[in-house]
């Protein structure tokens, strides 16, 4: 097929390069434009731009693209087969979505119509999915509402985190997609229309989601830990600073007993640091840093800090 291929960050690229394996012709790449970022306020170019140089395909990067007549025009002389839309960060205008034969097809990190929105990998590790998936579709003009075409499930272990799925979704992704452009050109698949009554939404991460309440259970609390991994984290307030925990974990119910009882009440036993959370259960911090200082095994921080049995975590 004769495609154009939009998409941003490192999740997109091994969809990009199967296709290309795949034979297909990519004859335009569009991502988002350069960003300063970082501490150092560098220029960071998209991952699926220097993909696309690597292979020599022509990149395009509009900061707007609804009524970008300049970008238009020339989607419409290429005349695509399909537009693949992979993570590109970008509401698709209804004149892109009804240019190409195939439509404008979608690569989503999760088993649609659940997690509807800009982090579904995330949410769903966040909430202690034990399975997620990939889905491709049709874009329509709605927030991930389109037919589904094809799907593909991952089970997701105990102990992964959303970064350690992020690159297994993205090329098992990547697979679906070239399977699904073999489909549609073999008129094999047939399109199937989403329960809205299923969906739920995955919006885009805030600081906030990663301040830890302590009267949510410990299991909940380490979910959260592992979805909102490498950022917004799992953080608290020690003496008004931010306190990071790099890495927790959830005790067994028997595990510890007794003081103290209150939700946030720390305790420190034998080097190690625990916190009481909701329901009687308890989560061990067991690497952690305060903000402006170094990251450090609980017990190196205990040796440093005058924290103790009963001190409060949140403030």
């Amino acid at each position: 097929m004769k495609l154009v291929f939009c998409g941003t960050p490192l999740f997109a690229v091994p969809a990009l390069n199967a296709v290309l394996r795949a034979g297909h012709s990519v004859e335009l790449v569009v991502c988002q434009p350069d960003r300063r970022a970082g501490r150092g306020m560098q220029v960071v170019v998209p991952p699926v731009k220097e993909a696309a140089d690597a292979a020599g395909i022509p990149v395009v990067q509009p900061e707007k693209i609804k009524n970008n007549a300049e970008f238009r025009a020339r989607l419409e002389q290429i005349q695509p087969d399909a537009i693949i839309v992979v993570a590109y960060g970008r509401i698709i205008p209804k004149w892109m979505l009804d240019l190409p034969h195939f439509g404008n097809l979608n690569l989503h990190g999760s088993l649609l119509p659940k997690y509807r929105g800009a982090a579904p990998i995330q949410w769903a590790v966040a909430n202690g999915e034990p399975v997620t998936g990939v889905t491709t579709m049709r874009l329509d003009e709605g927030l991930d509402t389109g037919d589904i075409l094809m799907q593909r499930e991952l089970p997701i272990a105990p102990d992964q985190t959303a970064v350690d799925l992020f690159p297994r979704l993205a090329e098992m992704g990547a697979a679906l997609m070239v399977e699904t452009l073999d489909g549609l050109a073999a008129g094999a698949l047939r399109p199937v229309k989403q329960d809205d009554s299923l969906a739920t939404l995955a919006p885009i991460l805030s600081r906030d989601d990663g301040r830890m309440d302590f009267t949510q259970v410990a299991m909940t609390i380490y979910n959260r830990w592992r979805g909102f991994q490498p950022w917004p984290g799992a953080w608290t307030m020690l003496g008004g600073k931010k306190l990071t925990a790099h890495r927790l974990m959830p005790l067994e119910p028997s595990a510890l007993s007794g003081d103290p009882t209150e939700p946030a009440a720390v305790r420190v036993e034998d080097g190690r640091l625990f916190v009481r959370c909701g329901e009687k259960t308890w989560l061990e911090l067991v690497e952690i840093q305060l903000e402006g200082k170094k990251r450090l095994a609980a017990a190196d921080f205990l040796r440093g800090h005058p924290l103790k049995t009963g001190d409060r975590l949140g403030a």
